[in-house]
């Protein structure tokens, strides 16, 4: 009888448990199964997506942080624009006024610094999506001549010329010159003369004539048009227009 009774007892103890206490076992087990099932949905929702704006910003449009002052007050300081990729890939070109992103290796500096290169990638996919500065190889600028372009400083008025004619800049920084080196150049084909809107704060083309490739920014090396304003929301819009290089004759009649 005592063996039978232990063995009862034994089979008691061994069975799997039923009643409350069972359900609240089963109940937490689903809990953490959903919460599981969520995450991963979560997450690869937010991979997804994540792919999805990195190679929007590769190939349509792409933020660009606004790290100094040389476009000022067109772009300030902590401006994120939004670049047009697509801007001239149908054909068009660049057009003097426009607002360009590019690359100013070989034009602005002679090479790119070396660095980590898994530091580099992750610096990279921060900066396209407008997280962090751009690369230090990456520059906004405004075309100021285009290939064929003689580009002076200045005239009896203190303004730059562009194939003979005056452009009132009415988007400089107030108060600012439109330079205060003097320059006499023509714009080799296929290339571009850049300046800032800031002059007196902006390195750009001018500082760049005794060098290699004479601060010229080939066509190839535009990064896109920024034409638009993202953020910060008190400033959201399209960068404004200029009518600066209306009447601005071809380049020949420059040396005509």
């Amino acid at each position: 009888m005592d063996t039978e009774a232990r063995t009862t007892e034994r089979d008691r103890s061994s069975a799997a448990p039923t009643g409350p206490e069972e359900g609240s076992r089963f109940s937490r087990m689903q809990h953490r199964f959903a919460a599981s099932m969520s995450l991963r949905r979560t997450l690869a929702l937010g991979a997804v997506c994540s792919v999805f704006v990195l190679l929007l910003s590769a190939f349509v449009v792409q933020p660009f942080l606004i790290p100094s002052g040389s476009m000022e007050s067109t772009l300030r300081v902590g401006d994120r624009v939004l670049v047009n990729k697509l801007a001239y890939r149908s054909g068009s070109v660049p057009r003097r006024g426009d607002v360009l992103v590019f690359d100013g290796t070989g034009s602005f500096v002679q090479e790119a610094p070396q660095g980590n290169p898994v530091t580099g990638l992750l610096h990279a996919a921060a900066a396209s999506l407008g997280l962090a500065e751009p690369a230090e190889t990456d520059f906004v600028k405004r075309v100021v001549g285009v290939g064929g372009d003689r580009v002076v400083c200045c005239d009896k008025r203190g303004r730059v010329e562009v194939n003979g004619r005056p452009v009132d800049e009415g988007y400089l920084f107030a108060g600012d010159a439109p330079s205060r080196a003097p320059f006499d150049i023509v714009v080799p084909d296929g290339t571009l003369w850049m300046m800032g809107d800031h002059r007196s704060r902006s390195r750009d083309s001018r500082d760049h004539l005794g060098e290699p490739g004479g601060g010229m920014v080939p066509v190839d090396k535009v990064i896109g048009r920024a034409d638009w304003i993202g953020w910060p929301l008190g400033r959201l819009g399209s960068l404004p227009g200029t009518e600066a290089f209306d009447g601005i004759p071809a380049p020949g009649a420059a040396h005509g």
